[in-house]
């Protein structure tokens, strides 16, 4: 019984941890990845498409950016896409390269600011699992009269989870700190 709302506590912040990883991975450090074009939609065959339906994205140097079509129709559509998200593609047939450009020390700061609201976004997200969980233990402890000492170990055992997974998040932030600020 108490195994089961460990275990679902836990699920819930690792879900938690990997979207806070998701987010990180859309804020754009010093290096070029994919993940920097995944919110980018196109306008195309009557509706919406991810870039990443449309070809291929990879980031054969630190600051370059590349998209290899599957399709020559979506150029034209895949171009106006990429200017309205302030990139500046150059075209080659199907291939379009994303030079990004160094970020300015201003820029940096504000990206640290963004993962430092995103964590303490995920830290509130931790904490009200945490709440969840000992609500549950409550209920428990009144519907199946757990003594006292077994809902005292139990919250002990939801803290030391919490504890772990914050430690995790403020790690996660650390390293995306490093990742910003290195030139």
């Amino acid at each position: 019984m108490s195994d089961a709302i460990l275990q679902k506590m836990e699920s819930q912040m690792k879900s938690c941890l990997e979207a806070l990883l998701k987010d990180f991975s859309g804020l754009r450090t010093g290096r070029a990845t994919p993940a920097l074009l995944e919110p980018i939609l196109v306008d195309i065959y009557g509706g919406r498409m991810p870039l990443s339906q449309l070809g291929s994205v990879s980031a054969p140097q630190p600051r370059l950016l590349m998209v290899q079509l599957w399709d020559n129709e979506a150029v034209g559509p895949v171009q106006k896409a990429l200017i309205q998200a302030s990139l500046n593609p150059c075209v080659e047939g199907t291939v379009f390269k994303i030079p990004l450009p160094d970020l300015t020390q201003e820029r940096r700061l504000e990206l640290v600011k963004m993962a430092q609201k995103y964590t303490q976004e995920a830290h509130v997200g931790l904490r009200g699992i945490r709440r969840q969980a000992i609500e549950e233990v409550e209920k428990k402890e009144k519907l199946e009269n757990l003594s006292e000492d077994q809902v005292h170990q139990l919250k002990k055992e939801i803290q030391k989870v919490t504890d772990s997974y914050t430690k995790k998040l403020d790690n996660a932030l650390s390293g995306q700190e490093k990742e910003i600020l290195k030139v």
